[in-house]
């Protein structure tokens, strides 16, 4: 008889968690939040961590854990069960919550100051829907100078790593020589890109000349040269308007890289066949773009 309550009981409390589970989505909508969980390798592909460390069995906050390495799509923003699916192990979970069996820890990696689940996400979100704080978890650290935080879109992390690698620039290259305000990306690791384009462009113009040009010199040879001629081209061909959402400097990074397609076959190629190129194939899909565009604009991504 205790069984079958206990059995009950735990069948009760996933119906609660999974109910407001859709109240919390419902309330993350209208907050303009992200109502899912992250997930890891979507972050991890922005973010690009450099290095992992064990740092052993530790004791963590629920409330930071934001994401998850395999589950992420189960559960919702605040880790509770989305899906009929999650039931019978989701319940046999709080039935051993319920009769005091110990359960091993769970496993997360941290990275940005907040975790993700490797392994135990049924037991997160048991310990989340009962008000439970804290657990024991097995961590391992993925090394990034970039800050997450709860009911971030991966629209906001991506921005945040642009942000970050342009005062990583700025910072380092100190680049008052170079209109900053006109050069500008929407996409993670085109500042590092950029930095790789002028070293190209000074290795070329070293080659014929005595001595070696200073990385500011380079910088400004390969703006006035190389990146305003193709920005005057994307708006010539009015390119922007195929690709809404997007920079200039995005569409300088494209051409390039289809420049550099074009010559494989033709090493005359210039920069405006190289445009019309891109503007033919992206026209057939300017349309669900916008869409596209216009949908984000109104709901968190």
């Amino acid at each position: 008889m205790a069984d079958e309550f206990i059995r009950q009981q735990s069948i009760d409390d996933f119906h609660r968690a999974k109910n407001r589970a859709r109240m919390h989505t419902l309330f993350d909508k209208l907050s303009w939040k992200n109502p899912d969980l992250l997930s890891l390798y979507e972050v991890t592909s922005i973010i690009k961590p450099k290095k992992e460390t064990y740092l052993g069995m530790r004791t963590i906050e629920i409330d930071k854990i934001i994401g998850s390495e395999g589950r992420y799509r189960d559960f919702s923003s605040a880790f509770l069960p989305k899906r009929e699916m999650l039931k019978a192990r989701w319940t046999s979970v709080d039935q051993a919550r319920l009769t005091d069996v110990v359960l091993p820890p769970i496993s997360v990696f941290s990275l940005g100051g907040y975790y993700f689940v490797r392994d135990g996400n049924h037991r997160v979100s048991v310990a989340r829907s009962m008000g439970v704080e804290f657990i024991d978890a097995e961590v391992v650290e993925l090394d990034s100078e970039i800050r997450l935080e709860p009911g971030m879109t991966t629209k906001q992390l991506k921005q945040r790593v642009v942000e970050y690698e342009r005062n990583a620039f700025i910072e380092q290259y100190k680049p008052s020589y170079l209109p900053m305000g006109e050069i500008s990306f929407t996409t993670p690791g085109s500042y590092p890109e950029m930095v790789n384009h002028i070293l190209v462009h000074k290795y070329y113009i070293n080659q014929n000349i005595e001595g070696e040009i200073s990385f500011e010199e380079a910088a400004k040879s390969w703006y006035r040269n190389v990146y305003a001629p193709i920005v005057r081209q994307i708006r010539t061909d009015n390119l922007l308007f195929y690709f809404p959402g997007n920079a200039e400097g995005d569409l300088y990074m494209w051409l390039v890289r289809r420049w550099d397609e074009l010559k494989k076959n033709k090493a005359n190629a210039s920069i405006k066949e190289a445009s019309q190129d891109l503007r033919k194939e992206s026209a057939g899909g300017v349309i669900s773009r916008w869409v596209s565009l216009i949908k984000d604009k109104i709901s968190p991504s």
